[in-house]
């Protein structure tokens, strides 16, 4: 035997186990025609970089060369669970180390390998990542085979499937608003950073002045950048729409044409995960952080555009019949499950302690009670067009929360209301979220954390509509105690991230209580959080 190939004879450790994916039974037959044509191909690579969706909506990686990625298809490779233990600051959340970690999955304890198993659909070459590197999502699986309880993508998966079992599609369309600006001389950020010290922000300058609503000339200064972007967009088969530049300076909304549920929430994980590096190998910084703490910077939203077809026909299931405002009942049914479930899914469209910025009152835009409205940019649903084109927009995301989560949890509200849960109370009732249903007349014009307020400090939320919960605190108690949230995600998942979320929450009530922090402004805090990362 060569001395230079003398590890040959040893099985690769980190490469899942011999036939996982067949064994288990973890593909459909497309996957598995498309697992056949990447084969075909590798010999023609150097990289491919196997990732998956984490709880934030961070896209997670290892790169291995083209050779040992053809055995990952077929055996699967062994991921740490760290990305499943860790808060958006990187503070250990989960405690692994526990005889019980307390999220009911026991491969956590002692932070035990998951195999992940790659889908060939997502399959993608990275032009901007260099000639030979190829980028592919998986999903996660513990080591009998069993879908991983901790899985975002599996959540999105089992609601999908439920739409298909009436015989429904589920169609979402994309439109996310994001940050452009110029990355400056600076430090890379390490000083005085570690698990839960996340270090400064990259310094960086605003591209245009901003302000000027879709001004072509403030568009031609992104152009350089955007322009060449767009065309990698498109090269990696994503349908975008339009690039426009919005408010803010160097702020710019990407829209992508509808497309099936699942593939919707596929194309927002890559299409941030390549927009942040194709800026950065050019000198700027691509940031979905909602609001920055950067002078004179408008708060970003993800408004998600979705309508449901029928199978057989391809008719739109909202169009039509005397649901009102040219909505069919069931199209009616779906806008009550979006308003019902608002409170308790807030939670999972936005998820950090900045995104709760956006949905101040002061900013006209963006919605802080569940309502809705035809043609209205001030609520949180807009119902749009008629006839065939008629679809809803919700209007609540924050631009980094996880897509997965944020469409399983709106398309699951959703078929709730269609299937008629509610659908035997007054339209009034169905204004009222769950909990207010059981509460007297005068308790309903309250939200639940101003009744725990001295009378004058209560606030009635306007049309007697549910508010939105202000906080991340308040989401997460909203979330916490919701029997939905535990229905739609399983209770590991609600458990990992009501974990993940209150240590964030904690860690920045704490560098509030610290030092004199203004209500009114973006903190240090959420800068060095967000900015870089998401």
């Amino acid at each position: 035997m060569s001395s230079r190939r003398w590890w040959s004879c040893f099985p690769r450790s980190s490469v899942g186990r011999p036939d996982f994916v067949t064994e288990f039974r973890c593909w459909n037959d497309r996957q598995r025609a498309a697992a056949e044509q990447i084969e075909a191909m590798l010999g023609e690579l150097d990289f491919v970089r196997v990732a998956f969706c984490d709880i934030h909506g961070l896209a997670r990686s290892k790169t291995v060369p083209a050779d040992v990625f053809r055995t990952i298809l077929h055996n699967g490779m062994d991921f740490s669970p760290g990305p499943f233990l860790f808060d958006t600051g990187h503070a250990v959340a989960v405690g692994f180390l526990d005889d019980d970690p307390g999220v009911g999955v026991a491969e956590i304890a002692g932070a035990g390998d998951f195999v992940l198993v790659p889908d060939p659909l997502t399959f993608q070459l990275l032009p901007h990542a260099g000639p030979g590197t190829a980028w592919v999502l998986g999903d996660e699986y513990l080591r009998d085979g069993t879908p991983h309880p901790l899985s975002v993508r599996r959540v999105l998966r089992q609601v999908v499937e439920r739409y298909a079992a009436h015989e429904f599609v589920p169609v979402i369309g994309l439109e996310a608003e994001w940050y452009l600006t110029r990355r400056l001389d600076s430090p890379a950020g390490n000083e005085g950073n570690g698990f839960g010290l996340q270090g400064a922000a990259p310094a960086v300058a605003a591209v245009d002045g901003g302000y000027q609503f879709n001004l072509d000339s403030y568009y031609d200064l992104l152009a350089p950048v955007t322009d060449p972007l767009a065309r990698m967009l498109k090269s990696l088969g994503l349908p975008l729409r339009s690039m426009e530049h919005e408010s803010g300076p160097g702020q710019v909304e990407t829209t992508f044409d509808p497309l099936a549920a699942l593939d919707a929430a596929d194309a927002m994980v890559l299409f941030r995960t390549v927009a942040k590096q194709f800026c950065a190998r050019r000198g700027y910084h691509a940031s979905f952080m909602t609001l920055p703490a950067l002078d004179g910077f408008d708060p970003s939203g993800w408004h998600l555009h979705q309508s449901v077809m029928k199978a057989g026909t391809r008719e739109n299931l909202f169009a039509g019949g005397d649901g009102g405002e040219g909505l069919s009942p069931e199209g009616k049914g779906y806008l009550d499950g979006l308003l019902d479930r608002a409170r308790d899914f807030c939670l999972l469209s936005v998820p950090t302690v900045n995104g709760y910025r956006r949905m101040d009152p002061r900013f006209s835009l963006s919605p802080s009670t569940a309502n809705w409205s035809q043609e209205n940019r001030s609520v949180m649903v807009r119902l749009i067009g008629e006839g065939p084109s008629l679809h809803m927009e919700n209007r609540i995301g924050e631009p980094c929360a996880n897509p997965y989560l944020v469409m399983a949890a709106q398309l699951a509200a959703g078929l709730d209301g269609v299937l008629g849960d509610e659908r035997q109370q007054s339209p009034d009732e169905r204004q009222q979220s769950p909990d207010e249903r059981q509460q007297s007349p005068d308790e309903r014009q309250q939200s639940p954390d101003e009744r725990q307020q001295p009378p004058d400090e209560r606030q009635q939320p306007p049309d007697g509509r549910p508010r939105l919960p202000g906080s991340l605190r308040e989401a997460i108690e909203a979330f916490r105690g919701s029997e939905e949230a535990a229905r739609l995600l399983g209770r590991p998942l609600v458990s990992c991230l009501v974990k993940l979320k209150e240590s964030e929450a904690s860690r920045f009530e704490e560098w509030c209580a610290a030092g004199s922090v203004s209500p009114d402004k973006v903190t240090e805090w959420e800068h060095r959080e967000y900015f870089e990362v998401f």
